[in-house]
């Protein structure tokens, strides 16, 4: 028999071996997540059921690329044409997913090569977002505390939708750099770490404006820090000049010929000139440099009020959204939008979903800033709890902010699990060490809450066989069996709802009128329009579009706001078996979710 000695020994030794290799169980861990995710969406994948409209733009926008469009001509000219419109998106996403096209084509055909593409490419960032849970929880509170980590990223299930097979947008990659950012904000390697902040959140910058916020706060704690010490300068000076290097260099490479006029959505002479400005005020303060932290922290304040002064006075046209949409756009469709809305709005479970991990997070982080008041490591776990309040706070305004908030909550979360586990691990009675290590985890990871949904009230919806028929139509109606007799028309300009343009552009050789960007605002108002007003205005929008035939499928989510909005409107009478002289019909098969008509 194994004595008491001999097995901690042994235990000591895995434990080492663990702590060594961690970048192989690592990606080990990425690969079993990859296994199960494919497994899980394997049937979308066959059936290309690219479900949400940026993923099917995104895609769209990759085949005119490789179709010959250039690098930075992002204009997509099968919505709204024959103009197009331009989607304020960079390519740097678009290269994973064309590199995965390219080396599997000349095999497969380009099917296969696409379905590859969606399913492989989201599954990159994952990676990256694992590897940087781990090194943070390597740096803060264990060198076998990765594991835990990585298994609290696998378990956001609000964040690891950004990260499934079919979710080619660029979100998961926005999420990856965040976990890098937190990573670098982590790094006990002064220069090191402010140089990955800024590459990480130049490179997110590139891709979009989303999380913009997160960027100035991660950037303001590192300014934080220095006030604090003087020793952090080095962080200091490296963030400041890999930032602004890394987003000139970004500019110069990605920005599209839209975004090189001053816009306000993507990285534009707007904020790189703005991002420039601070990083110059940054460098100036540590060239300064201050003995004493008031003085430090008036110079601080001062730099940042002419950073923003410059941004408010520079370009006085982007003080108000960034999206530029006009009121009345907002009150008929950006206000319809689910994950627009603030998490109070939401209902109980997406609440619970969305802040469980969080909130143990803030917890974790705050039992760990206690522990380490006397350490350097204070520091870093301060800029993790700074940004954890600042994304639940952003919560309360848009609940789209979930899938971030969970994985700033992360770090947190596992340095609060990762004492549970030991503490019952220590335990001598081997229940109390399973039950206890599997409870904990259970707990942390925000798993048990799951366990609160089948007790909450379910809501009761008026109108029941309504509702499952909306359900139903937005169930069927993008399918690839629905839109093939649509794809065997001869090509023609379509007039559908704003959120069947993108996916119909995508599977069929047909162009739209609009989808659901802000950019493309006008051709978003004629279809609101055409589907609000009288029938002879939704003719007059047609002609003035080009558009051939007329789209629409009963019951999807989108026809139950021009439905209950205008109730006389042209759609409210087409669902009511309305017909008129300028619409013939086009015979559809049996069971078709569709009406078509052909635009006389």
């Amino acid at each position: 028999m194994e004595t008491g000695a001999g097995g901690a020994e042994r235990a000591n030794a895995a434990g080492d071996l663990l702590a060594r290799h961690w970048r192989s169980v690592t990606v080990a861990i990425w690969l079993a997540a990859c296994v199960w995710l494919l497994w899980q969406r394997w049937g979308g994948i066959h059936w290309f059921s690219l479900g949400d409209t940026d993923d099917n733009m995104r895609i769209s926008q990759v085949r005119a690329w490789l179709n010959g469009q250039g690098w930075y001509d992002l204009r997509q000219y099968k919505l709204n044409p024959p103009q197009g419109f331009d989607i304020h998106w960079s390519r740097l996403v678009d290269l994973p997913i064309a590199g995965i096209i390219l080396l599997v084509r000349p095999f497969f055909g380009g099917r296969i090569a696409e379905q590859a593409a969606v399913a492989i490419a989201p599954l990159i960032p994952l990676l990256l977002a694992l590897v940087a849970a781990a090194l943070t929880a390597r740096r803060l509170i264990h060198p076998r505390a990765y594991l835990v980590a990585c298994g609290m990223v696998l378990c956001c299930q609000v964040a690891l939708d950004m990260f499934r097979p079919l979710r080619i947008d660029h979100h998961g990659w926005q999420l990856a750099f965040l976990m890098l950012t937190i990573a670098g904000l982590a790094d006990p390697e002064r220069v090191r770490g402010g140089i990955t902040v800024g590459i990480a959140s130049a490179l997110s910058l590139a891709i979009g404006l989303e999380l913009l916020p997160y960027i100035a706060v991660a950037g303001s704690s590192i300014a934080l820090r220095w006030i604090w010490r003087q020793e952090a300068k080095p962080r200091l000076v490296s963030y400041a000049v890999s930032f602004a290097a890394a987003s000139a260099l970004a500019f110069a490479v990605f920005a599209s010929y839209a975004n090189r006029a001053p816009v306000c959505d993507a990285l534009s002479p707007v904020w790189l000139s703005t991002i420039l400005v601070g990083c110059a005020g940054l460098m100036l303060l540590s060239q300064i440099d201050p003995a004493r932290w008031p003085a430090r922290l008036l110079w601080a304040l001062g730099a940042g009020a002419v950073a923003t002064g410059f941004y408010w006075f520079t370009w006085p046209h982007c003080r108000g959204r960034l999206e530029g949409v006009s009121p009345e756009l907002y009150k008929l469709w950006l206000s319809n939008v689910r994950e627009a809305r603030p998490i109070y709005m939401q209902n109980a479970e997406t609440i619970i979903a969305a802040l469980t991990v969080p909130t143990i997070g803030l917890i974790g982080a705050g039992w760990a800033i206690w522990r380490a008041r006397r350490d350097e490591a204070v520091y870093c776990w301060s800029s993790i709890v700074v940004l954890s309040l600042f994304s639940v706070g952003m919560l309360f305004w848009q609940v789209r902010a979930g899938p971030a908030a969970q994985l700033i909550g992360v770090t947190g979360a596992a340095f609060l699990g990762w004492h549970l586990i030991a503490w019952f691990a220590a335990s001598k009675r081997m229940p109390v060490r399973v039950f206890g290590i599997v409870g904990a985890f259970l707990l942390v990871s925000g798993i048990a809450s799951y366990g609160v949904f089948p007790l909450l009230p379910k809501e009761q919806k008026k109108d029941k066989a309504f509702w499952d028929k909306v359900e139903r139509a937005n169930r069927t109606c993008p399918t690839l069996p629905s839109l093939h007799p649509i794809a065997l028309l001869p090509p023609a300009t379509v007039m559908t709802f704003v959120d069947l343009g993108p996916r119909l552009i995508t599977v069929t050789h047909h162009k739209a009128i609009a989808g659901p960007y802000h950019r493309n605002q006008q051709a978003i108002l004629d279809i609101h329009h055409a589907f609000d007003g009288p029938p002879e205005q939704a003719r007059a929008i047609a002609k003035r579009h080009g558009a051939t035939l007329l789209l629409v499928c009963p019951y999807m989510s989108e026809s139950t706001l021009y439905r209950s909005r205008s109730p006389k409107g042209f759609y409210a009478q087409l669902e009511r078996g309305k017909r008129f002289p300028w619409l013939e019909p086009v015979p559809l098969p049996k069971g078709s979710p569709y009406w078509l008509w052909r635009i006389k």
